[in-house]
C-alpha cells in the first residue's frame, strides 16, 4: 500500500515550522529585494502580482527594502512607509499576499551614506555615522553611482530623531492593510475600528545590513565617533539596540526581526572582528525577545559572489534564542543541509526566488529552475524581469 499524502517523506526545506504565533507551512522564505519598480517611491499596482505570485499558504516572505524617511533614500524608484500615499499603496499588496495565506513582513532601512544630494530633501548631504565620504563603485544595482556626496555625520542630539522614524514606519507597516470591520453587538450597524483592529503587514524586519546606516554605526571601518555610539563594541551597537527598543515598542518583539550581515564588506563597511560582533549582536538582540534574527553567510563577503570562507554563523545560531533564518547563496541541497544539521530554522532565498515563483513547489518536486537575467533585475518596467518568470505548470 502506497503512502497516503500524510505520510509523504518531506525535505527538511517543507517541514512546518512554528514561527512565534505563526504557523508556516515550510521553511523557504523570500528575501528582501530591491526592485526599483516603485515610481515616486509610491509602491505600484504592479507589485499586487509580484509578491501575490510567490505567495503560498503558510510561506514566509519579506518585502523589499523600504524607506523610513525622505531622507532614507539612495537609489532610484524604491518604496517608502513614511507618507499616508505610500501607506495606502502598499494595502492591495499586502491584502494580495494574505488572500494567498502567507505571512508578510516589511523590511525597514535607512541608506545612510549610500546616497546623493539627489536623492535627498533640498539637495542635503546623505548623513551617516561619519563624515567620512564612500569612493564611486559600480553598484548591486548595476547602477555607475559616481556620484555619493559626502555624508554628514549625525549629532549626538539628532540621532533619537531617525530612532523616531523607524519606529513611525513600523507603525505605518501595521497599518497597511484593510480594516478588519466588526458588528458591535449593541449596534445595529457595522462599526470599523481602523486604528486598534488594522491588518497591515504581520510585522517588521529592521535592516541592519550591507553596508547602509545601521550597519555605519555597528563596523568599526566606518564608525570613527568618539561619542557614545562610537569606540567601543557596546557603543557601536547602541543605534540598533534604540532603534530595536523603538519598534519592539510599537509592534510587539514577537512582531520585530533584523537582518545583519556582520562578515561583509558591502558599501566599504568591514568590521575588524566580525565573529565577536556578530556574536555580540546575537546575545544583545536575543535579549529583547524578537522574533528573529536574519544573518547573511560570511562566504557573501562582496554583494552577490560566493566565496569560500572558513567562517561559521553557528556561534551566532546557538546564541540567539528566538528564530535563525540564513541567507547568501544558497540552492536547494545546501539550504536543506543548513535545516538539517540545526544551523538555522528558516533559509531565505533572493535570486532563485526572483525567477521562480513557485520555488517552494520546485523544491518539492525536484525540478528544474528557471535561470535569472541579472541584467533585468533592476529595469524600471512593471513586468520585465518582474512578473514574467514563468511557473512550473506553464514550463511542462
Amino acid at each position: 500500500m502506497g503512502n497516503t499524502a500524510e505520510e509523504k517523506p518531506q525535505i527538511p526545506l517543507l517541514k512546518p515550522y512554528k514561527l512565534g504565533t505563526f504557523q508556516l507551512s515550510h521553511r523557504v522564505v523570500l528575501a528582501p529585494l530591491t526592485r526599483q519598480r516603485s515610481f515616486k517611491n509610491v509602491p505600484q499596482p504592479h507589485a499586487v502580482l509580484y509578491y501575490s505570485q510567490r505567495a503560498t499558504k503558510g510561506g514566509f516572505m519579506l518585502t523589499e527594502a523600504t524607506g523610513v524617511s525622505d531622507t532614507a533614500q539612495g537609489y532610484p524608484e524604491t518604496p517608502g512607509i513614511w507618507t499616508k500615499e505610500q501607506v495606502q499603496a502598499w494595502k492591495p499588496i499586502v491584502d494580495a499576499v494574505h488572500a494567498k495565506g502567507a505571512i508578510f513582513f516589511c523590511q525597514i532601512w535607512h541608506v545612510g551614506r549610500v546616497s546623493n544630494t539627489g536623492f535627498q530633501p533640498n539637495g542635503d548631504a546623505p548623513i551617516s555615522s561619519t563624515d567620512k565620504e564612500l569612493s564611486s563603485q559600480i553598484q548591486s544595482n548595476d547602477i555607475d553611482n559616481a556620484g555619493f556626496s559626502p555624508p554628514r555625520r549625525l549629532t549626538t542630539q539628532e540621532i533619537p530623531q531617525i530612532v523616531n522614524h523607524f519606529r513611525i514606519a513600523a507603525r505605518n507597516a501595521m497599518e497597511a492593510g484593510k480594516p478588519l470591520v466588526i458588528m458591535h453587538p449593541n449596534l445595529s450597524t457595522l462599526v470599523s475600528f481602523t486604528k486598534i483592529f488594522a491588518t497591515g503587514f504581520d510585522g517588521i524586519e529592521v535592516h541592519g545590513a550591507h553596508g547602509y546606516l545601521i550597519d555605519q554605526f555597528l563596523k568599526d571601518g566606518v564608525n570613527d565617533r568618539t561619542d557614545r555610539y562610537g569606540g567601543s563594541l557596546e557603543n557601536r551597537c547602541r543605534f540598533a539596540r534604540e532603534i530595536i527598543e523603538a519598534v519592539t515598542a510599537e509592534v510587539g518583539a514577537d512582531r520585530v526581526g533584523i537582518r545583519l550581515s556582520p562578515f561583509a564588506n558591502y558599501m566599504e563597511s568591514g568590521d575588524s572582528d566580525p565573529s565577536t560582533l556578530g556574536l555580540h549582536l546575537a546575545e544583545t538582540l536575543s535579549r529583547y525577545g524578537i522574533l528573529y534574527c536574519h544573518m547573511v553567510e560570511p562566504r557573501m563577503k562582496t554583494l552577490g559572489e560566493k566565496s569560500e570562507c572558513l567562517q561559521s554563523l553557528v556561534p551566532m545560531r546557538r546564541a540567539f534564542k528566538g528564530t535563525f533564518i540564513v541567507a547568501g547563496g544558497y540552492d536547494r541541497e545546501d539550504g536543506n543541509k543548513a535545516v538539517e544539521e540545526d544551523r538555522a530554522d528558516l533559509v531565505a532565498f533572493g535570486r532563485h526566488f526572483l525567477a521562480n515563483p513557485d520555488l517552494p513547489k520546485r523544491f518539492e518536486v525536484n525540478a528544474a529552475l528557471n535561470k535569472y537575467d541579472r541584467s533585468t533585475f533592476y529595469l524600471p518596467d512593471p513586468v520585465v524581469g518582474y512578473t514574467d518568470y514563468p511557473f512550473l505548470d506553464e514550463t511542462a
